[in-house]
């Protein structure tokens, strides 16, 4: 029985965040673990509370807004990056029943336009700081994602062929028999590749550059404003990992185990990718990583693309 959607619309966001601050926790764990030192070892048993502890600091950090900024821009555009996030987990769906907005016939337009939208967040953030790292991390950011997000979209083209559907359900559903990471191995590839630039996690973390631009867009943010960029990022490796559990690993089907929990496994062990990727990669060039998406990913789209219908043609019955 589906849960009561206004207590689901309470609960989503409240879980969301919950999960964003304890990923703080777990990556600095697993960090320390790959790379053969300790973690967080000193607050709660195995310094699980750190991630409280570290929540409680920036809720009485001081919440400073630099004269020279343009307030209500600055003000707004932490808020813009926390709701896009949110509301993309609106149509996600961990078993056939719990999502919501339930089978929304348009799911996948609809995150896609989210992750459109959240551009503006950092583009804001950057221009309505006045300030010189904080607007050359905002184009950073605004060139990066809108280059990322072509060859996003044009890598779901052949999951939405081979299903005729933007229905998450429906994708999920027509992957029964075989998980779409076998034909969908190109696509597979270029979505987790542009999943990785658009929430600008290591190697792809070119806005925030420390060694050249400070922290880039958000330098002049502080307190919880900083807090929301912080938690939206984190929020975004969970989005994008049960995005490519839905997409490619067959959501939340598998045997013996519940729904429920094939799913948290199957996106729990890509949020766990997302983080060794940051311990064992280093950080590229910015023309490197606008040649690696203009000059391979985009082909590798294309063909694929053509790849799928062109298989699909070859099987349509006369």
């Amino acid at each position: 029985m589906r849960q009561p959607p206004f207590l689901a619309i309470i609960l989503t966001p409240l879980l969301i965040l919950g999960l964003a601050t304890l990923l703080t926790w777990v990556e600095r764990r697993l960090l320390g673990l790959w790379q053969d030192r300790y973690g967080p070892n000193r607050v709660g048993p195995g310094g699980m509370l750190q991630a409280v502890a570290d929540g409680i600091k920036m809720l009485f950090k001081q919440d400073w807004i630099p004269p020279f900024a343009d307030k209500g821009v600055f003000v707004l555009a932490p808020a813009i990056g926390m709701m896009t996030v949110l509301l993309s987990f609106a149509v996600i769906p961990a078993t056939s029943l719990r999502s919501i907005a339930g089978n929304l016939n348009v799911g996948l337009l609809f995150i896609l336009a989210m992750m459109g939208l959240g551009v503006y967040a950092v583009v804001l953030a950057g221009w309505a700081s006045n300030s010189k790292y904080a607007l050359l991390g905002g184009m950073r950011a605004a060139a990066q994602m809108i280059s990322y997000e072509v060859f996003m979209g044009l890598s779901l083209m052949g999951v939405v062929m081979i299903t005729g559907s933007f229905s998450l359900y429906d994708i999920v559903a027509a992957q029964s028999g075989l998980w779409f990471i076998v034909p969908q191995c190109l696509g597979f590839i270029v979505f987790l590749l542009a999943g990785i630039a658009e929430t600008h996690r290591l190697p792809f973390d070119l806005p925030e550059g420390e060694n050249e631009l400070g922290a880039g867009f958000h330098t002049e943010y502080s307190g919880m404003k900083f807090g929301m960029f912080f938690l939206a990022e984190y929020a975004g490796i969970v989005l994008v990992s049960a995005l490519v559990t839905t997409l490619y690993l067959g959501g939340w089907l598998g045997p013996f185990l519940p729904a429920a929990v094939w799913f948290v496994l199957k996106t729990g062990t890509l949020v766990a990718f997302f983080i060794l990727l940051r311990a064992a990669l280093p950080r590229p060039r910015y023309d490197q990583l606008m040649t690696l998406g203009w000059k391979v990913l985009l082909p590798l789209s294309l063909l694929n693309i053509a790849a799928t219908g062109t298989i699909l043609m070859l099987r349509a019955p006369e």
